[in-house]
């Protein structure tokens, strides 16, 4: 089964601040342990939510963009794993070690 585990940061999360060497370390370690087990599919960091561009369709047909994230919010998602696992159980194992190198809230949802 496919999972999404995505590390959630509050809006204003400075990476250079919040971010030691213990901290890396500790998500270096996490994703060299999913590749030896073999469960990582892919893992992408993200530019904070301010930097996002939205795009909304319109009634007359047109699609308006916009300079900011799609939703309002205090939290926006600042990377994430697709993993390839057994089971939910599995999935929330990673998270789990996930929330622990990452110091931060984690979601966990499967792909369809």
């Amino acid at each position: 089964m496919m999972f999404w585990v995505a590390i959630h940061h509050p809006d204003d999360y400075d990476p250079q601040a919040a971010e030691d060497e213990a901290m890396s370390r500790d998500i270096d370690q996490l994703n060299d342990d999913m590749v030896a087990a073999g469960v990582r599919v892919f893992v992408g960091g993200l530019h904070p939510a301010r930097q996002a561009v939205s795009l909304r369709p319109q009634f007359d047909g047109t699609v308006r963009v916009t300079e900011e994230p799609y939703l309002k919010t205090g939290e926006h998602v600042g990377g994430f794993w697709v993993l390839d696992v057994a089971d939910l159980e599995s999935a929330l194992a990673w998270a789990r070690k996930a929330a622990i190198a990452c110091r931060a809230a984690v979601e966990v949802r499967a792909f369809h």
